[in-house]
């Protein structure tokens, strides 16, 4: 990210939620979060910092909840005309899911008691957007502390969780939207000439190997002058306008 003097307007907007303190990474973006969770990717972990993330959204007066993994790239004009089309004061659970059929878990509804529960998720992976309307909704089940023991109900991780509330406890149905593609996704559906309608992309990190042999498919070879990552590889295709972009490179 550049300077603060030079950063775009929306990264005012963007917020990086860590596991420990980054004094490089609060310099270079001004707009990070520590979350003082568990840096496990246990489902215990997930859920104390999305507890984190909401709470941090509803005191910030924003209009949008848009929650993307740091290893996904997010073309900001394609996510803010999709935004554009529903009214952040109405109902708006957006997203896609990761399964073809509802999830099926078990609430616990008293000390003794459990019962079957069924409804739809926007995978974490893939990234959501929730109104705030829709947000400020949730707060009796998410807000100060209680989105970890309304996990714990169902005992499942942080995206089923928002999922759980959203619609079972809610009753507000999951929009899907074919925007967002998480890494468990085949990109190869995915045409170049489309790319620049979609919201958010996979990058390459911890799943790299299979990431990079899916993306290869749709943006080909990478230029060796950009980032390894592929988020500037993505970025200079959608904006080879951008300074910072060469010239040279092959797509």
């Amino acid at each position: 990210r550049r300077a603060a003097c030079s950063r775009p307007r929306f990264s005012f907007q963007t917020f990086i939620f860590t596991d420990g303190d980054d004094e490089a990474l609060a310099r270079r973006t001004g707009n990070v979060v520590n979350t003082n969770c568990s840096a496990a990717h246990s489902r215990q972990a997930l859920s104390c910092k999305m507890a984190v993330e909401y709470d941090h959204f509803i005191e910030s007066g924003r209009k949008w909840f848009c929650h993307v993994d740091d290893d996904n790239y997010v073309n900001v004009r394609a996510l803010l005309r999709l935004l554009a089309s529903y009214p952040h004061t109405q109902d708006v659970y957006i997203g896609k899911p990761s399964l073809d059929r509802p999830i099926q878990a078990t609430e616990r509804v008293s000390e003794n008691k459990m019962r079957p529960v069924h409804f739809w998720f926007a995978t974490g992976g893939a990234g959501f957007c929730i109104s705030r309307g829709l947000a400020l909704k949730m707060s009796p089940w998410a807000s100060g502390g209680h989105f970890m023991s309304t996990a714990e109900r169902i005992r499942l991780p942080d995206d089923c969780t928002i999922g759980y509330i959203v619609e079972a406890l809610l009753g507000v149905p999951l929009i899907r939207s074919g925007l967002f593609h998480s890494h468990l996704e085949n990109l190869q559906q995915v045409p170049a000439s489309e790319l620049h309608e979609q919201v958010r992309v996979p990058g390459q990190g911890r799943k790299g190997k299979i990431r990079q042999r899916r993306n290869e498919a749709v943006w080909g070879q990478t230029s060796p002058r950009l980032c390894p990552h592929r988020f500037r590889s993505i970025h200079c295709h959608l904006y080879p306008d951008t300074p910072w972009c060469p010239h040279t490179a092959v797509f």
